[in-house]
Order: C-alpha cells, then sequence, then structure tokens
C-alpha cells in the first residue's frame, strides 16, 4: 500500500501535477538523481532512449497491436482488439512519457551551463526527443500539460493543459531550432556509450529531426491553420538543402535493443510462453504479407506445420469464441534490435508518397512508393524478391483515385510501423486506413478509439484543469477527436 501511494506522488512530481500538500522535504528525498539539472547530459540521453524505447514497446504489445490488428488476444480479459480501452490503462504512457520529458529537458539545460564540447548539438538533440516525446503524448490524449509540464521544482504542481493546436506550432518551432544548431555539425566526443542512437553524429541526429518534422507535418497537414503544407514542401522541394533528412536505411533512428544491458530489451526477460504465447498474428495481418510472399514473415512470425505456412486469426472475435492460435510471435523477437524502431527511413518515404499523391511535394508518387516497399524489407536484412515491385498486389498503380493510392501507401507503412510504439494506430486516425475489417464481436459501435482518456489519477490531483481540458475535448472518453482528427 506504501509503495503504491510512494509511486503515484514520485510521477506527479515529475511531471508538475503533486497535490498542493506535497511538502519540499518529500520532494527532495523523492527526487530522482538523474533527473538533477547539474546531471551531465550524456549521463541522461542514454537512460532516456532504452526507457522510452521499452515502454512504447510494452504497450504495444498490450494495446496498439490489438487494436491495429497485427495480433489478437485470446484472453478475454484483454478486449483491445473489440475497441475496448479501460481507464485504467491510461497512467502506464503518461507517467513514463512525462518522467523521461523531465530528462530530456534537463539535457539541453545542463548542456547550456556546461557549454562543454557539443553542448549545441546536445540541445538539438534534447529539441528533437522532446518534440517525439510530446507528439506522442498529445497524439494518444489530445490537450495536456505542456508549457507549465515538468516544472514541480519551480512551484508549478497543477499545470494547466494546452490546445494541441498550440502545442503542436511549438514543436514545429523547435525542430526547425533543432535543425539550425545540428547544422553546425559538431559531433559529439566520446560519445559511443552516451549516445547508443546515432553515436554522437550531428548529421544524423540532423537527419533524423527532418524526417520527424514531416511525420508531425503530415499528421497536422489536414488542418489549414497548422501551415503544415507550405512547410512540407518547403523542407522537401523549395528550401532541401537546409533541411537535410533520411536518405537510405543507415539514417534510421533505432535504438539497438538487444539481450544485454544497458541496451537491455523491454522483451528480454520475458519467458517465451508471455511473449509469444497467449496471442497470435491477426487474419488480416498474415493475409496481406501471404499475397505478398513478403521475405519479412520468416523473421517475424512462427510457420506451422511441414508445410511452413502463415496462418493468422480472427480479430474482435465474439465473447466466448476465442480461435485456436495459429502463427505467432517469432521467440527471437524478444532481443530483436528491429524493434527499438523509433523512424526509419522507409516510413519517411510512404510519408513522401502520401505527399505526392495530395499534391503537396513535386516528385512521383511511384518512385518513393517503391524506395519505401523496398527499404521496409531490406530494413530487415531481407532480400527482395525478383520482381517484387510487379507482384500484382504490391505493383504501384497510377490509374485509381486518390483515397485507392493512399489505401496503398498505408497499407505498405503499416507493416513498417510494425511495434512502433502508437504510430499504426495515430496513422488510422488520421487517414482511417488501412482499412480493416469488423470483426463480430467489436464493441463501441465498431468505432475504433480516438484518444486515450485522461489518467484518474491527473482527474484527482489536477482537477481544475483537467475539468477544462475535458470540456474542451468535448468529453474525456475514448471517442472524443483530438485536433488534427476533428472534421474541419
Amino acid at each position: 500500500m506504501k509503495k503504491g501511494i510512494v509511486y503515484i506522488w514520485i510521477t506527479a512530481l515529475a511531471i508538475g501535477i503533486a497535490a498542493s500538500s506535497c511538502t519540499k522535504d518529500f520532494a527532495d528525498i523523492n527526487t530522482n538523481p538523474n533527473a538533477s539539472p547539474h546531471a551531465l547530459p550524456e549521463t541522461l540521453l542514454s537512460p532516456a532512449l532504452v526507457s522510452l524505447v521499452n515502454s512504447n514497446l510494452n504497450r504495444a504489445m498490450r494495446i496498439s497491436n490489438d487494436l491495429m490488428q497485427v495480433s489478437v488476444t485470446v484472453s478475454e480479459s484483454r478486449e483491445f482488439h473489440r475497441y475496448v480501452i479501460r481507464p485504467t490503462e491510461s497512467d502506464y504512457m503518461w507517467s513514463n512519457w512525462y518522467v523521461q520529458l523531465t530528462n530530456i529537458r534537463d539535457i539541453y539545460t545542463s548542456a547550456s551551463l556546461t557549454q562543454q564540447t557539443g553542448y549545441q548539438t546536445y540541445q538539438g538533440i534534447s529539441l528533437i526527443l522532446d518534440a517525439w516525446v510530446t507528439s506522442m503524448i498529445t497524439d494518444m490524449y489530445g490537450d495536456v500539460p505542456y508549457t507549465e509540464s515538468n516544472r514541480g521544482k519551480e512551484g508549478i504542481i497543477q499545470p494547466k493543459f494546452d490546445s494541441q493546436k498550440d502545442i503542436y506550432l511549438d514543436l514545429f518551432n523547435k525542430l526547425d531550432t533543432a535543425n539550425v544548431l545540428l547544422a553546425k555539425n559538431v559531433d559529439l566526443p566520446n560519445a559511443t556509450t552516451a549516445d547508443p542512437l546515432f553515436a554522437g553524429s550531428a548529421n544524423k541526429w540532423r537527419r533524423f529531426g527532418n524526417s520527424l518534422f514531416l511525420r508531425l507535418l503530415m499528421r497536422a497537414s489536414g488542418k489549414a491553420e497548422s501551415g503544415a503544407v507550405a512547410k512540407i514542401r518547403k523542407i522537401v522541394n523549395e528550401d532541401a538543402g537546409n533541411y537535410p533528412i533520411m536518405t537510405g536505411n543507415e539514417f534510421s533512428a533505432v535504438l539497438p535493443i538487444g539481450a544485454a544491458t544497458p541496451l537491455q530489451s523491454e522483451f528480454a526477460l520475458y519467458r517465451d510462453l508471455d511473449f509469444s504465447g497467449g496471442k497470435g498474428y491477426s487474419e488480416f495481418f498474415i493475409n496481406n504479407l501471404n499475397a505478398w510472399i513478403d521475405p519479412r514473415l520468416p523473421k517475424i512470425a512462427t510457420a506451422l506445420g511441414l508445410g511452413g505456412g502463415y496462418l493468422g486469426i480472427t480479430s474482435g472475435y465474439g465473447t466466448g469464441n476465442a480461435p485456436e492460435i495459429m502463427s505467432t510471435y517469432l521467440n527471437t523477437l524478444k532481443t530483436d534490435p528491429h524493434l527499438g524502431n523509433i523512424m526509419n527511413y522507409a516510413e519517411l518515404q510512404f510519408i513522401l508518397a502520401e505527399a505526392a499523391v495530395r499534391g503537396y511535394i513535386t516528385g512521383t508518387p511511384k518512385t518513393y512508393y517503391d524506395n519505401g516497399v523496398t527499404n521496409a524489407i531490406t530494413f530487415w536484412q531481407a532480400t527482395v524478391p525478383t520482381g517484387h515491385l510487379d507482384k500484382e498486389d504490391v505493383k504501384w498503380n497510377e490509374n485509381v483515385s486518390q483515397d485507392e493510392k493512399i489505401e496503398q501507401i498505408l497499407l505498405q507503412k503499416y507493416y513498417t510501423l510494425f511495434f512502433t510504439d502508437f504510430q499504426s494506430w495515430s496513422e488510422y486516425r488520421r487517414t482511417g486506413h488501412p482499412v480493416l475489417p469488423i470483426g463480430p464481436g467489436v464493441q463501441n459501435g465498431g468505432k475504433m478509439p480516438s484518444r486515450f482518456v485522461y489518467p484518474i489519477n491527473t482527474q484527482a490531483t489536477n482537477p481544475v484543469h483537467y475539468r477544462e481540458a475535458a470540456n474542451a475535448m468535448g468529453g474525456d472518453n475514448i471517442n472524443a477527436k483530438v485536433w488534427w482528427n476533428k472534421p474541419d
């Protein structure tokens, strides 16, 4: 009981939303030393990345994969595949994201104070990671604490909630600033351990930041007030020389997690039964890969019987009608570094393909699409089969409607986002693609949930600002639309 209370208060303090009765002595006792403003940035970066990627993997497996029909859980107690998300699910990611956001912002402050070699690069890295983490928070909840968040040390313990529109516009500013800082091209000294993502390469961090910029701009592109379309055009066509982006898989942002510490995967210590038991791949996920004769299948899924084929099961099955599990996750995925994906080159190519189809940029959609398909396969160290891009279910079709082209792009992108936090779910909410079958037991009126509700702890410790945010969102429920998903 006491451990549970301490955990709640530590989390609330890190986010800056602890109750006003939280005393200074309590805060001093329970402050995470890694979050100290005096900590050097190189001591904060790697632990923050590992924590974030592993937290994302945990919930991708538990929630997002089932919602998006990657997998299907056969336990009746977990109904995500039926579009049921209970309020108790909201706290885990909120807490983990906000705690690491404190460390990320401390990287910026510490770099400013120390003025050591590469401090501008650490500042740029901090801004990119701030944009990444904050975008996940606001995409999954909507209006959230931002300008006053993570400021408990300043006495702000009940922060206001900012509108998602304002948050996105400020994230764009942060990514622009990061691009300028990293243009100085100062690599981090002795950063192989401190920076497990890009080993201190300012150039790779800059390309990741601008590619992430395009992800967020595309997400906001349906809102004219965001200015996203003009910015996409500027980055890709008008001022590309000043906005370098990923140009190959070697620039992908993938944390090389595995079996050993300090880069130990979330799943490394799972028993095989806990990882691959109790759920199987869905029919939708497996059937497309079967149709494409996709070489990624043997790298991620178990084959059945002597024939070595792959089968999925029905998502959204009715209560009491759990199907027999067929193909499951390969247990080698538990320590596969590909699951450390934050953003890869193939995703960027599909973003550019969609932008070209919508007329946001010049360029040939087929070229971007083909690059995406090819690099999504080679990302997994698999060989692209001869004639793969000419297969009936793979080849680019210029003679269909815009919506059908978007479906083709987003279907391929769906597989590229395998185990990548909640990106596939966010893309589905934004576009309605890929089109997913609706099972007979699906609830929530057959509608894909639009967000997480606010955590119960937040409702209790910041009630005034919580109610303001809930009213602004149109109600605190899983069907309330976030800003970029609301119809004009």
